[in-house]
């Protein structure tokens, strides 16, 4: 079983770090996985180590780094360079690459209408990420839908509040729960 399915299972809330003072608390909260949702080419290499170094899982949204361009080198240079445990992003092309690279992948999805919820289905069937993070992750009909219809693991993030959004979004099929809510990390 991968290792991001093993951390999970001992605890299903990520720590997800929008700003890098945010690091050391979640290299200290119980949470097993960190996404990096931040950071630049010049901090990314000694941020890993850290993550590594308190044996915690690195996933990189490869959108939001500083200094990396956006194709297949960035991505390239930041799987067999960096070495995380995987990539976070939203774009289809990068989706694919870093399947390609053997890089675990999550495929990010906006969900704000009915239009974005039916072409993120198709994306998901075509491109086939390892597992699907949803945004905003407090919508259970639509977890169970998605996760119904693409067969993929389905995460959640995004306005994610307290223990009971936590709950509900485990209960509707999420396997996990990302947030930048330090206080849900704790739960």
């Amino acid at each position: 079983m991968c290792d991001f399915f093993k951390k999970i299972e001992l605890n299903p809330i990520i720590a997800a770090v929008n700003e890098l003072n945010q690091l050391e608390e979640a290299l200290n909260s119980p949470c097993e996985i960190i996404f990096l949702l931040t950071g630049n080419i010049f901090n990314l290499k000694e941020i890993s180590h850290r993550v590594k170094s308190k044996n915690k899982g690195l996933y990189i949204h490869i959108d939001l780094i500083d200094g990396f361009s956006k194709d297949t080198w960035g991505l390239e240079y930041i799987v067999r360079n960096i070495y995380p445990d995987g990539i976070i992003t939203t774009k289809k092309n990068l989706v694919k690459l870093s399947k390609d690279l053997g890089a675990f992948t999550i495929q990010r999805l906006f969900i704000p209408d009915s239009t974005s919820l039916y072409k993120g289905i198709q994306s998901i069937k075509t491109y086939r990420p390892n597992v699907v993070e949803i945004l905003p992750g407090i919508m259970p009909k639509i977890i169970k839908k998605i996760q119904l219809e693409t067969k993929i693991p389905i995460m959640t993030s995004g306005l994610i509040m307290d223990s009971e959004d936590v709950v509900q979004s485990l209960n509707s099929g999420s396997i996990a729960v990302s947030t930048s809510n330090k206080n849900v990390w704790y739960i």
